[in-house]
């Protein structure tokens, strides 16, 4: 789960289901989640720039209890 300022531009990540570093170079917010735009992390190629979109999950809490289990 990520939360809100967790990622920032500048960091290098792992994206779910993916080997390889990218390097995370805008983020937005938008409908269902955070929008990535990220480029590989070795800096090889920098024109590879991919938009991800990472949706995002709501968790409802009650009096410290996580109702979503």
């Amino acid at each position: 789960m990520i939360l809100a300022g967790d990622v920032d531009v500048g960091d290098v990540i792992v994206l779910p289901a993916a080997n390889e570093s990218v390097l995370v170079t805008r983020v937005r917010f938008a409908r269902g989640g955070l929008i990535f735009t990220v480029t590989p992390a070795d800096g090889d190629s920098p024109e590879e720039e991919r938009h991800v979109t990472m949706t995002t999950e709501v968790r409802i809490h009650k009096r410290g209890r996580d109702l979503a289990r």
